[in-house]
């Protein structure tokens, strides 16, 4: 089964193409731009293009996984809804990954996972071999607990080794070929379709007006 993975959580815009076979899960084109802010303008024409790539059409798909976050509100929320809107228009399933699930998964022992969540902030979770035990969370560094932790990945944790102290390993951003692999049972039992939830975390950075004072009283 062939399905079509996004992910925007991150300042990694990606798209990629994988197959879901019965025992395996294989990437088969992938397209990753680092661009914090562009992921409204990039992620359409990744899609099309790792299609062509992959010598398939969108018809061909048989789901959408899609990495959930944490991440800032503007970026996520545009890879969310070309997911979501790419499935309703193909009648196909959409499903969610944690985007931070996706760095930890390959990490041994006791790992921190962490993404910049600006604001001198980082989006945290920990793992114990790949899978989740602690988070998602958002802090500032030096708040984030650490006892019995021995390595860490993600972009967040490269830009705040110093404050973390930890060995730093793994890829910076999130693998589409890891985002297929935990949606891969999902997939394979052709699970109802999902909601796809962001995990926000906090509140955007743009609110709405409050109401307008009169000027004279």
């Amino acid at each position: 089964m062939l399905v079509m993975v996004v992910d925007t959580a991150t300042a990694a815009v990606t798209a990629a193409l994988a197959r879901v076979g019965d025992d395996n899960v294989i990437l088969l084109s992938e397209q990753v731009t680092v661009d914090a802010r562009g992921a409204g303008e990039l992620l359409a024409p990744q899609i099309t293009a790792v299609l062509a790539e992959g010598g398939a059409a969108a018809g061909d798909l048989a789901a959408i996984v899609a990495g959930v976050g944490p991440g800032p509100f503007t970026g996520l929320r545009a890879g969310l809804v070309t997911a979501a809107a790419l499935g309703h228009a193909l009648g196909i399933p959409v499903y969610g990954v944690c985007t931070l699930d996706a760095i930890g998964l390959r990490l041994p022992g006791r790992s921190l996972v962490a993404t910049d969540a600006r604001r001198k902030e980082i989006y945290w979770a920990v793992y114990d071999d790949g899978a989740r035990i602690a988070g998602p969370d958002v802090a500032r560094p030096a708040a984030v607990p650490l006892d019995g932790i021995a390595r860490a990945g993600g972009d967040g944790a490269e830009k705040y080794s110093d404050v973390l102290g930890l060995p730093v390993e793994g890829s910076p951003y999130p693998s589409a070929l890891a985002l297929a692999e935990l949606a891969a049972d999902r997939v394979r039992g052709k699970a109802p379709a999902e909601t796809l939830t962001p995990l926000y975390l906090r509140r955007p950075d743009a609110v709405l007006p409050g109401e307008r004072k009169p000027a004279l009283r």
